[in-house]
């Protein structure tokens, strides 16, 4: 047994090593790329135009021996991978000017060799309105024109000169991606453009994600069937370069009311906000406070998508306001809260208040007090009534109900993975009209998983659970900062808001249950549905109130 043990090592050996050799020889010798050249043919060059016909244009072509791919890098923050070698290059700055091309041949195993030379082109093309109209001479900012419909769209891409310069397939409605969480992040760009010497820059600011049609989703490491929301860094100033439109709009009878013609053209994969896999926009229109652009998707030349800008941030203002103080809490009496105003739902609700949440909920001081000014409301690890966590939760059920109005709150949230607070509202006739039926009005809810992104969603038949009409926004330091929470509840609309700055708005109508009687709930859940894991080294952690005011 033992000579057979090794024998068998002994041929396995030799076998791999077979194997081995053979993966190398297929792999092939690693040369690095010999034999390269690089010609410029500077584009409408001529005895009496040395430098071309003023479009900037150079057409280059490398070659070399062993090379599988080239890439071109310009002086002017631009650069391009060229499979074949072959790229027509367009030059922007006015005038004649002198350009360094790198020139990177690869080849197998990563080796590469490179080379450089110098173009002189000269180009006519200006468009000194549209820079001014974007920078205002130094410097602007441009938002989404989210109030106007089809600021987002898409439409084809084609030869068809009656429909090719307009969202024909889809326009988004008036503040439609606020609507959702996976949408709503696209409101939260700033876009600026300004001028560094006579070089136009461009910035975003994404808010910290970006909304990501569904088919680049994997930049971002997301994936899935849908556009969604995905963290993703835009940080960095890119370099604009300006050159006349080629598309298929310039091709049309009726182009010059359809396009400025004017093409923006960002380095280093910079974007307007909605990640298409495009860096480069078609100006349709532009004047000092709003633009139109249009960009063919990456990947897909048979759409093109429109977004229209302006320089008026993005928000909705509600048709009503309600200003006379009806009801309100300072909190200014230290000890247990305002029995006249406040009562409370105990214990571990059935099914954790069918969230599978995981506190009991009590009325002890050391879950709920008001002191210094503020409520408090502490969840805390601890066993509670048969559970791991123990909280409060308040509400004016049975004291104080009302119909439309402005609510505000101001409040500073608990903090740990695993929170859940919420300050919210239910219908009153929840005894006769079960939930969902009775309608439900989160103002707030915020988790401890997801720092910083504030929910506030709408729950009615259609809308229940996970299925809510929900919006949400990235408010810095809600946990140790007090924030005004508001809600504008109105026969026309439910509009909540965080320091004035709107989250969600949802239209209201006879059909839904939002027209009758609500009352107030205060609380801090653990974990749940929502809420998700808890941290296992949380201890306690407070839910702060400065005031509840109601106005009509």
């Amino acid at each position: 047994m033992k000579k057979y043990n090794k024998y068998f090592v002994l041929l396995f050996a030799f076998l791999l090593a077979i194997s081995c050799q053979k993966d190398d020889y297929s792999f092939g010798d690693i040369n690095a790329p010999t034999n390269f050249k690089v010609t410029a043919e500077i584009i409408g060059k001529t005895a009496i135009a040395p430098d071309g016909d003023g479009s900037g244009s150079v057409k280059l072509v490398a070659t070399a021996d062993n090379a599988i791919s080239y890439q071109y890098v310009f002086s002017d923050g631009s650069s391009v991978s060229s499979p074949s070698g072959i790229y027509t290059k367009r030059f922007t700055k006015t005038g004649v000017n002198k350009y360094i091309v790198t020139v990177i041949a690869n080849g197998k195993g990563g080796v590469s060799t490179t080379t450089t030379t110098e173009v002189q082109v000269l180009s006519n093309f200006r468009d000194d309105e549209a820079v001014g109209f974007l920078t205002g001479g130094t410097s602007k900012k441009w938002y989404w024109s989210a109030s106007e419909p089809g600021h987002l769209g898409v439409g084809q891409n084609d030869g068809d000169a009656t429909k090719n310069f307009f969202p024909n397939y889809y326009s988004a409605g008036a503040f439609e991606k606020a609507a959702s969480p996976a949408s709503s992040c696209l409101y939260e760009n700033i876009l600026t453009f300004s001028l560094e010497g006579d070089q136009l820059k461009f910035e975003l600011n994404n808010g910290g994600a970006t909304f990501f049609n569904a088919s680049f989703a994997n930049v971002a490491g997301g994936s899935g069937p849908d556009d969604a929301c995905l963290t993703y860094n835009t940080a960095g100033k890119k370099t604009v370069l300006l050159s006349p439109s080629e598309s298929v709009v310039m091709k049309n009878p009726n182009h010059a009311t359809q396009t400025r013609g004017t093409m923006l053209n960002f380095t280093d994969g910079g974007f307007m906000g909605y990640y298409i896999g495009q860096s480069s926009y078609e100006i349709l229109s532009i004047t000092a406070n709003r633009m139109v652009v249009r960009a063919v998707m990456g990947g897909n030349t048979g759409l093109a998508w429109y977004h229209t800008f302006t320089t008026l941030p993005p928000t909705q203002t509600p048709a009503v306001d309600y200003k006379n103080l009806v009801w309100s809490d300072e909190f200014n009496t230290d000890g247990a809260p305002d029995t006249a105003k406040w009562n409370y739902d105990l214990g571990k609700g059935d099914n954790g208040w069918g969230n599978n949440e995981k506190q009991n909920y009590t009325n002890a001081a050391t879950n709920v007090i008001v002191q210094g000014g503020s409520l408090k409301i502490t969840a805390k690890k601890e066993v509670s009534g048969g559970a791991d966590y123990s909280s409060a939760r308040l509400k004016t059920d049975g004291k104080f109900k009302f119909t439309y109005g402005k609510i505000e709150i101001k409040a500073k949230l608990p903090t740990g993975a695993g929170t859940w607070p919420a300050i919210w509202m239910l219908g009153q006739n929840y005894a006769t009209k079960p939930w969902p039926a009775c309608g439900e009005i989160d103002i707030m809810e915020h988790v401890g998983n997801n720092q910083n992104v504030i929910l506030s969603t709408l729950h009615y038949p259609g809308h229940s659970g996970g299925g809510g009409n929900t919006g949400s926004k990235t408010i810095p330091n809600v946990s140790t900062e007090f924030h005004v929470y508001k809600a504008i509840w109105s026969p026309a609309s439910v509009t909540t808001f965080v320091d004035d700055v709107q989250i969600h708005s949802v239209p209201n109508d006879g059909t839904l249950p939002f027209n009758s009687d609500f009352f107030l709930i205060l609380n801090v859940a653990m974990g749940g549905n929502l809420g998700g894991n808890i941290d296992a080294a949380f201890t306690q952690s407070s839910m702060e109130v400065d005031y509840v005011r109601v106005y009509q």
